[in-house]
């Protein structure tokens, strides 16, 4: 089997990578400028030299339809695009643009190639918006909130579209929030755990952050991965919520960080109005019980367990 990855040098990207390797893959991966980027998480897992990298640029139908004649993958994992709901409010054309152009160029071309290929897309748990402390299921509607949730669910409904109209075997992911080592720097979990090691240090700075009420459902970066693979063996293609089904507040996130360095989070963390979102989901929860019935998967690693794996890798860096 070949698979290609398209975001390879992503969190999910490199973990996926992984998964598919030991599984026996062939695996292709892109960036926008394959040359250029380091592939910092590639090489934080000893793959870089086990994958063939190319370049492609998700908004440049040609592009795209070279890779997909160069690769002939029988699975794409099509992971590329603006990835920040923060940075989405400061450069909403660009999300907009990366996400649902970046998804139709990858549907059109596999159509244009005789549709054989199954895809996998990166749909997110941001389409929901706000659930009013309701788990979201597959069925929940949607009601975006920012311009990456906006661009996010477009493209699921034209992975949905394609599906349909055209029988191509096509699934979204529909990720809640999924953390690791990985994730960049200038993502919440990472910047809270970096910063609290910092704090234990004795660099004696602040951590400066938006609202602390907020409420989410962490998972494990690894866990997920797996289900996006085990979407693309299923008989009939279909869309699959996953999650853990447990929420905390961003609070209680800081709290555990901050007790695994053995420090008060109250004595080294403020909220700054200056960093609020314009708009934002204030409770996100899903329920993967599809996924568990379908394809037989479920979280294992919550919170609690996941902020010890992020404390221990920043501490060894």
């Amino acid at each position: 089997m070949r698979a290609l990855i398209c975001g390879i040098g992503g969190q999910d990207g490199a973990y996926l990578a992984r998964l598919l390797l030991g599984k026996g893959y062939e695996v292709w991966g892109t960036s926008r400028d394959a040359q250029m980027t380091e592939f910092h998480n590639l090489k934080a897992l000893q793959l870089a030299q086990r994958v063939h990298l190319c370049s492609m640029a998700p908004t440049d139908f040609r592009s795209v339809l070279t890779v997909l004649a160069r690769s002939e993958p029988d699975e794409v994992y099509f992971l590329s695009g603006q990835s920040s709901v923060g940075l989405s409010f400061e450069q909403p054309v660009e999300t907009l643009e990366s996400i649902t152009v970046g998804t139709l160029n990858m549907l059109e071309a596999i159509r244009f190639l005789g549709g054989k290929v199954r895809l996998y897309h990166a749909s997110s748990s941001e389409c929901f918006g706000d659930l009013g402390q309701k788990s979201a299921n597959e069925t929940t509607p949607f009601h975006p909130r920012s311009p990456y949730a906006v661009a996010k669910a477009s493209a699921h409904w034209m992975v949905a579209n394609y599906r349909e109209a055209y029988g191509l075997f096509a699934c979204s992911g529909i990720l809640f929030n999924h953390e690791s080592p990985l994730r960049p720097a200038r993502f919440v979990t990472r910047k809270i755990v970096d910063s609290a090691v910092r704090i234990a240090n004795g660099s004696g700075e602040k951590l400066a952050l938006g609202r602390l009420n907020i409420v989410r459902d962490w998972g494990w970066a690894p866990e997920y991965v797996d289900a996006m693979w085990r979407m693309l063996q299923q008989g009939q293609p279909a869309d699959f919520v996953i999650a853990t089904g447990v929420s905390v507040s961003l609070e209680d996130f800081v709290r555990e960080v901050f007790l695994d360095v053995d420090l008060d989070w109250r004595e080294h963390v403020v909220s700054d109005p200056k960093l609020f979102r314009p708009s934002d989901i204030d409770w996100s929860q899903g329920d993967a019980s599809q996924a568990k019935a379908c394809l037989g998967w479920e979280a294992h690693t919550k919170m609690p367990e996941l902020v010890k794996l992020m404390v221990e890798a920043a501490r060894t860096q």
